[in-house]
């Protein structure tokens, strides 16, 4: 199906292509250029507020924070939808060079987290204005996806209580796949991340005379080694694991041995059990090779986001409403996992749901620079394609 003929054959597509959506395309650029880190997304939230009050939902502010919720009820119908979108930005500066680069050194938009809240805030509206529904919506915009948990923030401080959903969706752009098409995953779909600190104690010394001292470097390169062991040896090989020794520190000097040394890891798995046993062996192979060295070892052990984990009738489901929209050819409909974390899925082990990708571009597009990159941008287009599945998805669920 080309674009003329999803056109023709999706009005919620048609009503997302008009001139409309160039009101969410100016939005998203003005949330681009004025970047916030989680928690401090003050200035998007206000934004969001005032706009989904001005179509008439009832809004809560400062929930997890920073983050917004809006609830529109309509009819009799007794079905909760919740659909989320994140708002937070990086510390990284931007290289684009466009109009619309962030005003703010250090911080930009690197992931198009201002990209799923234009798509949200486009479909909020359509809802509100033009929406064919009989139930209660409601619109999660997040804070601090980027490493803050603000998911589980906002579901220790009532989420789902206040605002209590029976399915919950979220969409995330991705660079690789060719622009507005859709991709879907039932089960686990995004990765478990958890991280270490490794702090090794041992006694300094000269570097000429090593056989006084309990060498910290030493230990650490081997548990560096040994740790590799972790994922071939312990791990089914057809399960997927990653430990990953970002940086060591030690020592400052080339003739003195450092009494410590300390390992940073991160941690990752597409199944609670392997998560598990990551930490389980991680901490044993620590302490049996450190004090093979004659040193003592600290595991300082930070869970992160769990797996993510789409649920099968919501993921059915969700694949359905993208092939009614856009046709077989755009829709990606069971794509590998992907070895990233989201804290989506904290919001997935209290509510069913699923999580999809809206392809960001592929080949030689500008869309197809990776998320995290000082050269990334959201891919406009996909405002009108994102904002469409929302209303097709929200009519679809609470439908009369």
């Amino acid at each position: 199906m080309d674009t003329d003929e999803a056109i023709e054959s999706s009005p919620y597509l048609a009503h997302a292509l008009d001139a409309q959506v160039g009101e969410f395309i100016r939005l998203r650029r003005e949330i681009h250029a004025e970047p916030e880190l989680a928690f401090e997304e003050h200035r998007t939230a206000a934004l969001v507020a005032a706009k989904l009050e001005s179509w008439g939902y009832a809004v809560r502010r400062g929930l997890g924070g920073t983050g917004v919720v809006g609830t529109l009820v309509r009819g009799t119908g007794g079905k909760r939808l919740g659909l989320r979108a994140d708002m937070d930005a990086l510390p990284v500066d931007e290289a684009t060079g466009l109009p619309w680069a962030s005003r703010k050194p250090g911080l930009m938009h690197a992931c198009g987290h201002d990209g799923h809240t234009a798509m949200l805030l486009a479909a909020a509206k359509r809802l509100a204005t033009q929406g064919r529904f009989s139930g209660t919506l409601q619109l999660i915009f997040q804070p601090a996806e980027e490493g803050g948990a603000g998911a589980l923030r906002m579901i220790e401080e009532g989420l789902f209580e206040q605002h209590p959903c029976d399915a919950i969706f979220a969409m995330h752009n991705m660079p690789g796949i060719p622009q507005g098409h859709l991709s879907f995953r039932e089960g686990a779909a995004m990765a478990s991340s958890d991280y270490a600190t490794i702090t090794l104690q041992g006694t300094g010394g000269h570097g000429a005379m090593p056989h006084r001292a309990a060498d910290s470097i030493v230990a650490a390169a081997s548990i560096v080694m040994a740790l590799q062991t972790v994922v071939s040896r312990n791990v089914d090989p057809q399960q997927m694991a990653v430990v990953t020794v970002g940086a060591i520190h030690a020592g400052k000097a080339n003739n003195v041995i450092p009494a410590s040394a300390t390992l940073e890891l991160s941690v990752r798995s597409l199944d609670r059990d392997v998560r598990a046993l990551l930490q389980q062996r991680i901490r044993v192979l620590v302490a049996a090779q450190a004090e093979s060295y004659g040193v003592q070892a600290e595991v300082a052990w930070r869970a992160g986001y769990p797996v993510l984990v789409n649920t099968k009738a919501e993921t059915d489901f969700a694949r359905k409403v993208g092939l009614e929209l856009l046709g077989a050819d755009k829709v990606i409909t069971d794509r590998a996992a992907e070895s990233g974390s989201e804290d989506f899925a904290f919001m997935l082990e209290r509510v069913p749901g699923s999580y999809l990708l809206v392809g960001n571009g592929d080949g030689d597009s500008a869309g197809a620079c990776m998320v995290h990159n000082p050269g990334y941008d959201f891919n406009d287009d996909n405002i009108a394609i994102g904002a469409a599945y929302w209303t097709l998805l929200a009519e679809r669920f609470l439908a009369d």
